[in-house]
């Protein structure tokens, strides 16, 4: 049964029938160490112009061997104020060999990698990573999903070619489908006509 979601918002998966989700922030496997509040469920929510979008660019990298994985999509304002509130709690550092190794937790806000306000919150936004559609293995990115540091910049020198390949071959299927990275994070990409640019949503991923 599928929950009552917002008006203007679907479900990724009725509309991008073959997406591969891996929400993170509703397992510990994030940079939190736990799950993350406004996530009841594993499903990856946004609104309906950007599902129709992400379908085509999955359709795609479909042709090319390929499929998406959403690591994050819609993400609750209640999440966004989860962050900061983990960040400002300078004992709690489980989670940096894997994702912060190269940066003290209290520059983590100075340096832009968390902040109090997040374009997810607007519903248009997505996290991704692909997927060999024949092995089922996710291509080699260089870093983590979420890691904090210059190995995640578009344009870095401190990754491989094979690596710098797997990003541009994701970026020009998203740019091309009518979404715009961000200079610091491979994984994301926002709709450039996206229908909520100035709103906060705040409803719980059910």
């Amino acid at each position: 049964m599928t929950n009552e979601l917002p008006a203007g918002f679907i479900y990724v998966s009725d509309v991008v029938l073959d997406i591969i989700e891996d929400i993170k922030y509703y397992s510990s496997d994030n940079f939190l160490g736990v799950r993350v509040e406004g996530y009841e469920s594993p499903r990856a929510v946004s609104t309906i112009s950007a599902a129709k979008a992400l379908q085509k660019a999955t359709s795609q990298l479909k042709k090319d061997g390929y499929s998406l994985k959403i690591f994050d999509a819609y993400r609750p304002k209640r999440a966004v104020d989860h962050f900061l509130r983990w960040v400002n709690d300078l004992e709690d550092t489980k989670t940096k060999a894997i994702f912060y190794p190269d940066i003290k937790k209290d520059q983590l806000i100075k340096n832009g990698y968390i902040g109090p306000n997040s374009r997810h919150s607007s519903g248009s936004a997505f996290d991704v990573t692909l997927v060999n559609r024949m092995t089922g293995q996710e291509l080699d990115m260089g870093t983590v999903f979420d890691f904090f540091g210059q190995k995640s910049h578009h344009g870095t020198h401190l990754i491989t070619s094979e690596q710098t390949q797997n990003r541009h071959i994701l970026k020009r299927a998203m740019v091309e489908n009518g979404f715009q990275a961000i200079k610091e994070e491979w994984w994301h990409y926002q709709l450039e006509d996206e229908p909520y640019p100035l709103t906060a949503f705040n409803f719980i991923v059910k």
